[in-house]
Parts: structure tokens; sequence; C-alpha cells
């Protein structure tokens, strides 16, 4: 498949959330939240399930009032605008497919409703059955289609109304895994060609950092980081982060020249930043941490495995409580037993002040 190019930077703000709060009796579902999303990008909300994201997603619908703080669309108001009213559409997870009607009808159906004229419907359902691919598929139920097909009739009637603003929520979690990784692509593909901004909601690492330029994280309410997938996994800013966002080595300790000092193990190397005798966590990515005779630790080797091209192996390390991960590309030389050493260079390990 052709790879998709580098979306175009997006630098002005379309959607503008400022101190957004929501409770439902004790609970507390969103938390002081402020975030800009920008024109033209593809922005994604990743957090663990209750985590608040689906709650502010119903919000920029209109399906949820926050009890504090504002949401605006090109700097106007968007909460004094009824659901029905607003330039946004929602893409529901369930995809919500009227079973007796064709795809074409299934995409039509919302243009019908505002009352435009036929020949403008037909045109605008050809042009975008021709975007998603679906243009032979036009006279087929849904019943008559696969996973993937369904999800792109969904697509197609969410865009085909030209929305500002189209939210997307968990869009991918009902295909299987082949299918879901060839959507990622074909998502992000189709919001670079039709220019809509695209906000998804997702428990999924991997999709959130496959789709988005840019990506929320948030955890009981709280936003912990809004970066790009890379900065974001190599520079985690807060303890949830590190430890959500893929695979990650933690240590705790406190913040000492050169590194983290860590009772038992010594000083760890990372880069610096904190103020020394900071209370802090050192993350260090599996794939940044080398084996050799000589290292920072010493250690057995508790468990190899071999998948997609990658040596998975597991340290174990006297005075720390859980096995240090190391990643190496083809099958390991070593086995499980073996005396190690570990290291990493002090610029692929982070300091996060706990």
């Amino acid at each position: 498949m052709t790879a998709v190019p580098e979306a175009p930077a997006a630098t002005q703000t379309l959607v503008g959330i400022q101190g957004v709060s929501r409770r439902f009796g004790d609970v507390t579902a969103l938390d002081d939240v402020t975030l800009d999303i920008r024109q033209g990008e593809f922005f994604a909300l990743l957090g663990p399930s209750g985590c608040g994201k689906t709650t502010l997603l119903r919000i920029l619908a209109g399906f949820e009032t926050p009890d504090s703080g504002t949401v605006t669309l090109d700097g106007a108001d968007l909460l004094a605008r009824p659901a029905h009213r607003r330039p946004v559409n929602l893409m529901f997870q369930s995809y919500a497919l009227f079973p007796h009607m064709t795809v074409a009808r299934n995409v039509a159906y919302g243009l019908e409703r505002e009352g435009l004229p036929r020949a403008e419907v037909r045109s605008r359902v050809a042009e975008v059955l021709g975007t998603v691919g679906l243009t032979t598929q036009a006279g087929r139920r849904p019943d008559q289609l696969s996973g993937g097909q369904r999800q792109r009739v969904a697509l197609a009637r969410a865009i085909v109304k030209r929305p500002r603003l189209l939210l997307l929520d968990e869009p991918l979690s009902a295909l299987d895994k082949k299918v879901r990784a060839e959507m990622q692509l074909e998502l992000k593909r189709l919001q670079h060609e039709v220019g809509i901004t695209f906000v998804v909601v997702t428990h999924d690492q991997e999709e959130a950092m496959s789709l988005a330029d840019r990506i929320a994280v948030l955890d009981s309410g709280r936003v912990q980081q809004v970066d790009a997938p890379v900065r974001l996994y190599e520079r985690p800013s807060t303890p949830f982060v590190a430890g959500f966002i893929g695979a990650n080595n933690l240590f705790e300790g406190t913040a000492a020249g050169g590194g983290l000092s860590v009772p038992g193990l010594g000083t760890l190397p990372a880069a610096g930043g904190l103020a020394a005798g900071t209370p802090a966590l050192l993350g260090v990515r599996p794939e940044s941490v080398r084996l050799g005779d000589t290292g920072d630790l010493r250690g057995v080797v508790a468990d190899v495995s071999f998948y997609g091209g990658l040596s998975h192996i597991a340290v174990r390390v006297a005075g720390h409580d859980r096995p240090v991960l190391v990643a190496e590309q083809g099958p390991s030389r070593v086995h499980a037993g073996a005396r190690v050493g570990l290291g990493w260079s002090a610029a692929d390990a982070v300091l996060i002040a706990r």
C-alpha cells in the first residue's frame, strides 16, 4: 500500500476547550480540562476506561453539557448551539447503519433530511463513495458487506455532510486485527484527503499512535499530557503517561548528578532537568537497553521470546521489584539463566518528577 504523506502543520485553533468539568453524582468524569484542537489535524483522546474521554466527546457533539467551562468552535460559543445545529458529526462505535437501506441510501439519508436537491444529493453521494472505495457496493445492504466495508459506509455517511469537525468513538474496535491495521491507514488517508478535523476516542495506544497528529492522554478526568506521538513516547511528562504509553522500564529514586539515585542499585544514567534530591522516576524503553558483559546493572535472564523480528528479553535484577525488559533486533544470543550486564545512554532515559 502506498505510504500516506505527512499532514501539513496545522496552527489555527478550531476547537477551544477551557476549564471543562463534568460530574455525575460523586463521580468526576472531567476535571478542569483545557485543550486546543487545531484546524485540519487528527486529534486523539487516549486513556483507560472511565478516564473521561467519551464524556468529552459527547460534550463536543452536544449530548452532554459541562457543569463548568467553555467550548468554542472558530472562536464562537459551541455550547450555546443545540446538537443538530452544530457543524459536527459523530461516527458511532456500532456504525448504526439502517439495515433495510442500500449503501447509497444510508449515505444519502442525512442530506435528504436537509432537503437538498436530488441532483446534489446524488452527486455528493457518488463523490464520497468514490473517496471511500465503495462505488461498486452502492446498491448493497449492510448485511452484504464485510466489517471493514460497513465501517467505510459509516465514515462516508459522516463526511458527506461536510462537517467542520468529525468525532469518532472507538471507530475500529469491532474489526479484527488485520482489518483494523488496514483501516488505520485508510482513515489517515481519508482525513488528509477530505481536510476535515478528526477527533478520535480510543483506549488503544497503537491506534492513537498510528492515527493522530497529536494525542491528549487522560486519566481520572484530567489531562496528563498533550503531545505528538513520538514526543509522547520518548518524553512522557507524568508517571501515568510513562507507565501507560508502551512498554517502559521504571525505576524509583531521587534525582542526582547524571541521573537517578536508586537505593541498592546506585546512580542510573538519565538526562538532567530536575534538582538534586527531587523524588523522581527514571523511564527507559526496552529498545534503548543494551545487553553485554558489563553495564550499570547486573542481572539474570528470566525469559526470552521472539516475535515480529524482535527478541523480547526479561532480566531479573536484585533489588528491583520487576524484570527489566530488553528488545533486540533479530534472534537473541542469550538464553534463560545467563548472567548479563544492562546499560543505556543517559540521552535515552527520561526523569519524571513524582
